[in-house]
């Protein structure tokens, strides 16, 4: 009977002891949850990791950095389109393999914070070469960055796409 007694309460303080800790968590993913906002450094840390991700050709990560909502406006000599993240990821993919020498750059500037959101003004630059002849596209946005998961990505933009 002690066993018995000895089992039972080391399996009531189990139960209890991974309640509590599953609480514990919920609780700390609550607060970091309410407590995120955007800011500056998480619009700069969305550049910096687009530019890497699309200079390295790593679609998994330019895949994080856009968010599922995304819808991606392009206007280039009157005519327009809009893409969503998964036909925004193909036209990336498909480019990165039909060309060599890709280079992407992007500069943000005149960001205005709202709560989880942040609005600015993007200059992209992209390069490569395609049978043999340079190309490059200069794309000046206006862009819409909401946060998930503590990070700052792309939700809206709305672009003019001029080719040098």
């Amino acid at each position: 009977m002690k066993r018995l007694w000895n089992k039972g309460l080391i399996a009531l303080f189990i139960k209890g002891a991974s309640l509590t800790a599953l609480a514990a968590v919920a609780s700390t993913v609550a607060i970091n949850a309410q407590a995120a906002t955007m800011s500056q450094s998480l619009v700069q840390n969305y550049a910096s990791s687009m530019k890497a991700a699309a200079n390295s050709k790593n679609i998994g990560q330019v895949s994080r950095l856009v968010s599922d909502d995304a819808l991606i406006s392009l206007s280039r000599k009157g005519k327009s389109t809009s893409l969503d993240k998964d036909a925004y990821l193909r036209l990336l993919q498909n480019s990165w393999s039909q060309t060599s020498n890709y280079r992407y750059d992007i500069n943000i500037d005149n960001i205005v914070i709202t709560g989880n959101q942040a609005k600015a003004n993007v200059n992209t630059t992209e390069s490569w070469v395609k049978d043999g002849q340079n190309v490059s596209f200069v794309t000046t946005s206006r862009v819409t960055l909401t946060l998930s998961t503590g990070n700052a990505v792309l939700l809206r933009a709305v672009s003019q796409v001029t080719i040098d």
